[in-house]
């Protein structure tokens, strides 16, 4: 008989598929090399048409992103003396002077507030949801989790103008609260239905032999279930934070100044002379924190969407 297994690839199936998913990694991660190349360009490489690959790399983009400026005469500039600072040296260069600090300090920090206390709060009150489905008789379970189900059918964006005015009657507009619960609002029902799955797989077993050794519910469900669904707790918290930390159309229409998040003020870097540099400075490190969660918690996050799909 033939040593061919029909569950075992061959060599050469295996170096296909290994060929294939390099080429896909290369062209997937392609436009995000290109992104932060793009953060180290002075303004005129960025434009340069071919593009250019092979360029002298520069700090500029990060010093105008973090920087406000305004145009100075050549007297005045004589009159400053030498630039004090390597970063005055930068913006010099174009006959301008720093006046000040810019704007992203605090926009990022706003992302980083409404988007992970959205993403704790969607989280905590998901997992409370989805351990009340799973474990006791709900009257009318399916109906309510049909009910929450649904409100993922319909793109957020398209109660925007009674969100807005409602959270103007309510005093939310530009507030992180407001933020903060309008993200948890529309995350909720992906965290109860994929913390709902996750928790099914949980043995009931545990939990009753916790609480005949004299437990109460809460003492299971705290130091029995939750370590049991922590993995599917963190797959959760990292779709649920990419949903809003990227969100922009909310973000642009209920925000303008005080809780306004990165997404919508990148753009307005751009200005009159076009610093693609520094737009591609800001996208860079505002892709950090995602990145960095994403990466604290991949294995979390493998074993997550593996979970309960075999069964023995």
């Amino acid at each position: 008989m033939s040593g061919y297994s029909i569950t075992e690839p061959t060599p050469r199936q295996k170096w296909i598929a290994g060929t294939l998913v390099v080429l896909y990694a290369l062209i997937t991660i392609l436009p995000l090399l290109w992104i932060i190349a793009t953060g180290f360009k002075s303004p005129a490489d960025a434009i340069a048409y071919p593009p250019k690959v092979v360029f002298d790399p520069t700090l500029e983009g990060y010093v105008n992103l973090f920087t406000t400026r305004s145009r100075a005469t050549p007297e005045a500039l004589e009159a400053m003396g030498p630039p004090e600072t390597w970063y005055d040296g930068i913006v010099r260069q174009y006959g301008m002077v720093i006046s000040g600090p810019s704007r992203y300090g605090e926009r990022f920090l706003n992302s980083v507030v409404i988007g992970f206390g959205s993403t704790f709060l969607s989280v905590f009150l998901g997992t409370l949801a989805a351990y009340a489905f799973s474990r006791f008789k709900v009257p009318l379970k399916d109906d309510l989790l049909f009910f929450i189900l649904s409100t993922r059918m319909m793109p957020p964006i398209a109660v925007a103008i009674p969100i807005f005015l409602m959270f103007r009657t309510l005093g939310l507009s530009d507030t992180h609260l407001g933020m903060i619960l309008l993200y948890t609002a529309v995350n909720i029902s992906l965290a109860v239905w994929l913390l709902k799955g996750f928790i099914d797989e949980i043995p009931r077993e545990y939990e009753e032999a916790a609480l005949i050794d004299g437990y109460t519910r809460f003492q299971a469900f705290y130091k029995v279930v939750l370590p049991q669904a922590a993995t599917g707790i963190a797959s959760t918290a990292i779709f649920c934070l990419i949903f809003a930390w990227n969100e922009y159309a909310f973000a642009v229409l209920l925000t303008s100044g005080q809780a306004q998040t990165a997404p919508p003020f990148i753009p307005t870097i751009i200005g009159v002379g076009k610093d693609w540099p520094a737009v591609a400075a800001g996208a860079t490190l505002f892709l950090l924190p995602v990145m960095v969660f994403t990466i604290l918690l991949r294995k979390h996050l493998l074993r997550g969407i593996t979970f309960g799909a075999v069964r023995k």
